[in-house]
């Protein structure tokens, strides 16, 4: 490893200084072709059914087969940089056409048309105004490569050779089963040369070994898949089904609770059941819960006794835990993070009372190095959700990876026509190699970027109560509402996309971001900049 430099650094009239380890920039040096990515044997065979089928010149098949495309060329990286201080400014013709959709009122209400994107690059969005914004939440968690980035051409080069997308849920196609694989490898920490390794885990049916992947294609459906399998040990699927392991008892599930003692903190998609959760469809849970059908326990953050206690109130006689559900870093919450020894003295709990863990990493996944948060926190769930992140916005495409033991819905259960999408495997597969070879400098790139968001604390004591989350999931907590609206409001007017939270019970008024893994720290130190500035002009009244 090269010598930690340190640089001072004078930019637009404020001057910082930090350390960049030189070895931990994003790799430009890979590139790779469909046959390197997918396997020689079955590129040549799609390549010669496009020729023979589709009619497809050869010298087009090979090109597209064999072509080494650039995932993150240097002249890229350069372009990105160059264009920072044209950010908010006009870049295209602006469109001025008149179209407002049909939507609901709640979506008529949260419309911003002119930034609503006509094109978009890296970590830029342009919005229909022609101006340039930057993706500071990488529109909503899901584009953690960017816009267009490079090495999705691959993706194109598939449509050439005519790799179909569509496909049944009983022909899945080998993309979506090697992604399954590849899938179940790194969710088990496993290098890409531990093959015998990696068929002894999908072998096993020992507890807590992620080894099963149900492809869906939205995070709320990855997270009702799991809810159901949790239930299915109360209540048959069907008739066809046996009678169930806690047959008879009711089923708990513990979530994580708020500050008011509510349910109000987690957040596992948009299910009539999974909304029960977070203390919607009140009327509805009510009868649930009169009539015995399930129960939903709140336990308080990071509060190991508080969970000891009612996990023994609510783990006999006529209850049985029936799951625990979480995320890590609670982006729904003021981007709260769940302490690690918490987390570890919980599953122990769990695990000890035969009560299966879903661990949702819709929000999580792919932005840490080893694309599972919960593989640095060393913790085995029975349940890993994961989307968003994984397809990079090319496709909505979420994925549940569960265990032999609870493998107990049949195929009906828990599926969608949609859900064995090929190129969206293939999205999968490209975000994963890239992702897998600059695990060092994704690491590196969000721990500077926490340093120096933390900085502004220090910097701004009076508004500013802490900063929560961890690397690029952040969660700058204000004093109060009011300066948390405004903060938000004038980082958006300076063409930031972050927002605010602040509606819900005894929640942390927080400016949310998280910024694209290809972030640099120019990038970064562009957007502190415009933070002080911002915070600066609070402080002044303006």
């Amino acid at each position: 490893m090269k010598e930690t430099l340190y640089y001072e650094v004078e930019e637009r009239d404020v001057q910082t200084t930090y350390n960049v380890k030189e070895d931990f920039i994003m790799r430009n040096d890979l590139a790779m072709s469909l046959g390197d990515l997918l396997g020689e044997e079955y590129v040549n065979a799609v390549a010669a059914a496009a020729v023979s089928l589709l009619g497809v010149e050869e010298e087009k098949a090979e090109s597209a087969k064999t072509e080494k495309v650039e995932f993150f060329p240097e002249s890229y990286v350069e372009k990105l940089d160059s264009m920072l201080d044209r950010i908010g400014q006009i870049v295209t013709v602006p469109f001025t056409g008149k179209m407002e959709g049909a939507p609901t009122l709640a979506f008529a209400k949260a419309a911003n048309h002119d930034a609503s994107p006509i094109s978009g690059f890296g970590y830029y969005r342009v919005g229909q105004d022609g101006k340039l914004y930057v993706i500071a939440k990488s529109e909503h968690y899901h584009t953690p490569l960017g816009h267009f980035f490079p090495g999705y051409k691959l993706i194109d080069n598939a449509r050439t050779l005519g790799i179909s997308n569509a496909t049944h849920n009983n022909t899945r196609g080998y993309i979506t089963r090697l992604c399954e694989q590849e899938l179940v490898r790194i969710a088990n920490g496993l290098g890409k040369d531990q093959k015998q390794e990696l068929e002894d885990i999908l072998k096993s049916d020992k507890p807590h070994v992620l080894n099963r992947v149900i492809n869906l294609e939205t995070g709320s459906l990855a997270c009702e898949a799991g809810i159901k399998m949790m239930l299915a040990r109360f209540y048959k699927l069907d008739k066809t089904f046996p009678a169930p392991k806690y047959s008879g008892r009711i089923p708990v599930f513990f979530v994580m609770g708020d500050y008011e003692g509510g349910r109000m903190a987690n957040y596992h998609g948009t299910t009539v059941i999974a909304q029960t959760f977070r203390d919607m469809w009140p009327e509805f849970y009510k009868k649930n819960e009169e009539n015995d059908i399930y129960k939903v326990v709140p336990v308080a953050i990071n509060d190991l006794e508080d969970f000891q206690k009612k996990y023994e109130m609510y783990n006999q006689g006529k209850y049985k835990a029936a799951g625990f559900t979480h995320e890590i870093i609670l982006m729904n919450y003021g981007g709260i993070r769940l302490e690690e020894d918490y987390l570890r003295a919980v599953y122990k709990i769990c695990h000890e009372g035969d009560t299966p863990i879903m661990c949702d990493e819709i929000q999580s996944c792919m932005w840490y190095d080893g694309m599972f948060l919960f593989r640095q926190y060393g913790l085995n769930p029975d349940f890993s959700v994961v989307g968003k992140g994984f397809p990079g916005g090319q496709y909505p495409a979420s994925r549940i990876i569960t265990t032999a033991e609870m493998d107990n819905l049949n195929q009906f259960g828990a599926l969608v026509t949609n859900g064995q999408e090929e190129l969206a495997s293939l999205s999968y597969l490209i975000t994963m190699a890239f992702v897998e070879q600059n695990g060092s400098a994704v690491s590196e790139t969000g721990r500077y970027y926490e340093a120096r968001v933390k900085t502004l604390k220090d910097k701004f004591p009076e508004v500013i109560d802490y900063v929560e989350g961890e690397q690029m999931l952040s969660a700058i907590t204000f004093k109060n509402v009011d300066d948390t609206v405004t903060f938000v409001k004038k980082m958006t007017g300076r063409y930031f996309d972050i927002s605010a939270q602040v509606y819900k019970a005894f929640c942390p008024p927080a400016a949310l971001l998280k910024l694209p893994l290809i972030a640099t720290h120019k990038l970064i130190d562009c957007l502190i900049w415009h933070m002080e500035a911002a915070l600066h002009e609070m402080e002044e009244g303006k």
